[in-house]
């Protein structure tokens, strides 16, 4: 294999040196700062792959890493936990633009729920910090943002049929973060929003069969069956795959509620699978 811009940019032969072990690598441009914080299992193995990066599009990230840096950084590391662990929060505090390029791709979701005055309120975003004065009562964070804004949109789908959606201005005026979503109901049943919080506190799925059983007696969800059907599917499954799993982890690590900081999720789960 001829001599490639990897190999002229950070030197032929210099993988070579790397141990095949755990450990983070680091892209930076001409001024140090970091482009792109990557951890892996085997870290040489790792960047071989970007060194042998092919023209498909697959590779299209790799290739441009390899084109704007001008000095990559590799760190070794004892265990992939500790590797994950340091990724984590290179990226949450460095916010390199190659792993947060959207802004809000990396960062963990975490979903809100509180009432303001007539308001039955529910939330999603990346920085409960910028809604604090809402005083919702917070659940997450979750890794998934997909399966998390999946089952927050099937929610708030579900709970269209049984209350009334307020327009954007009556919501309150708060800053409105890139991908988050901030939605209000008026004549939401006490009783079933209460339920709700203990769904999202991963304490019990009952709302999931109460949401049921009202919607069937609703003309206008029974003519959309197969939505609803779905959405319930979504809400159920995610209590299952995140909410429940995220209130036992916490539950072992001797911790109470059902909110862990994004900085601090992945060290939790990790601690969890022991």
């Amino acid at each position: 294999m001829g001599e490639t811009q990897f190999d002229r940019k950070f030197g032929a032969g210099w993988l070579r040196e790397l141990p095949a072990a755990p450990g983070v690598y680091l892209f930076k441009d001409q001024r140090g700062e970091v482009l792109y914080a990557g951890k892996a299992k085997d870290v040489r193995r790792r960047l071989q792959g970007y060194r042998r990066a092919t023209r498909r599009k697959a590779h299209r990230k790799m290739r441009a890493l390899v084109r704007e840096a001008s000095a990559l950084e590799v760190r070794v590391l004892a265990s992939e936990r500790e590797a994950l662990l340091l990724e984590n929060e290179l990226i949450r505090t460095l916010r390199p633009p190659y792993n947060v390029d959207g802004a809000f791709s990396f960062l963990y979701p975490a979903i809100g729920i509180g009432r303001r005055g007539h308001q039955a309120i529910l939330a999603f975003t990346t920085s409960p910090d910028d809604w604090r004065e809402l005083g919702l009562c917070w659940h997450g964070s979750f890794r998934s943002r997909r399966r998390a804004r999946d089952a927050f949109d099937a929610l708030v789908g579900l709970l269209a049929f049984l209350a009334h959606p307020e327009p954007r201005s009556r919501l309150p005026r708060v800053p409105r973060p890139r991908g988050s979503r901030l939605v209000a109901f008026r004549r939401l049943d006490a009783e079933l929003f209460e339920r709700i919080g203990r769904l999202l506190a991963g304490e019990s799925p009952a709302a999931v069969e109460e949401l049921s059983l009202r919607l069937v007696e609703k003309a206008s969800a029974r003519h959309e069956a197969e939505r609803v059907e779905s959405d319930l599917r979504r809400v159920a499954a995610f209590y299952r795959s995140d909410l429940e799993r995220l209130r036992s982890a916490l539950s072992a690590a001797g911790r109470s509620g059902s909110f862990v900081p994004q900085g601090e999720r992945d060290a939790l789960f990790l601690s969890h699978r022991g």
